[in-house]
């Protein structure tokens, strides 16, 4: 990997205020280095629409891969599924599928959450949890498919190594 760039966006009203030392955000930055991202963007907002989906707009004119973490909860001041909904041609279902299911092994409560994963121009946005720990399990069990997305929406369009020996088991 090591060529795609990642912006990572922190939506909390209490961090946004600095009543609370944001978690998540690094948490998530940490992991996509780990992952061979460039995190080149880092910014915390507040819980609300207009401004999540402007930072998401901004994010995705210098990144490749934006993840938010926080507000994919059923609270009334959870809109960042909302947002992302609102700038996205296209959803990619799946790979939010994956992150509850595997969150299921974590808690029950993995349900709840609301996060999505689309495509705006060339860059992918990704919702993952607020909590720390949640926003990094559901991080961890979608990233090794994001390079391979990334590659298909950057025109690279052959199959990962392993791939057929995998589909030809089936």
């Amino acid at each position: 990997m090591g060529e795609y760039r990642a912006a990572v966006i922190t939506v909390s009203d209490a961090s946004d205020r600095g009543e609370r030392e944001d978690l998540s955000g690094p948490a998530v930055s940490n992991l996509l280095a780990s992952n061979g991202f460039h995190v080149e963007h880092r910014a915390v907002v507040p819980d609300e629409q207009a401004v999540i989906r402007e930072a998401l707009v901004r994010a995705c004119e210098v990144a490749d891969l934006v993840v938010t973490t926080g507000g994919t909860g059923i609270a009334s001041r959870d809109v960042t599924p909302e947002a992302t909904r609102e700038v996205c041609q296209r959803l990619i279902e799946g790979v939010s599928e994956q992150m509850r299911a595997s969150g299921r092994k974590h808690t029950p409560f993995s349900v709840l959450s609301r996060g999505l994963c689309g495509i705006r121009g060339k860059s992918i946005i990704l919702n993952v949890p607020g909590n720390p720990n949640g926003a990094r399990e559901s991080l961890e069990s979608v990233v090794g498919l994001l390079e391979h997305a990334l590659n298909l929406l950057h025109g690279r369009t052959a199959h990962p190594p392993g791939w057929h020996a995998h589909v030809n088991q089936k």
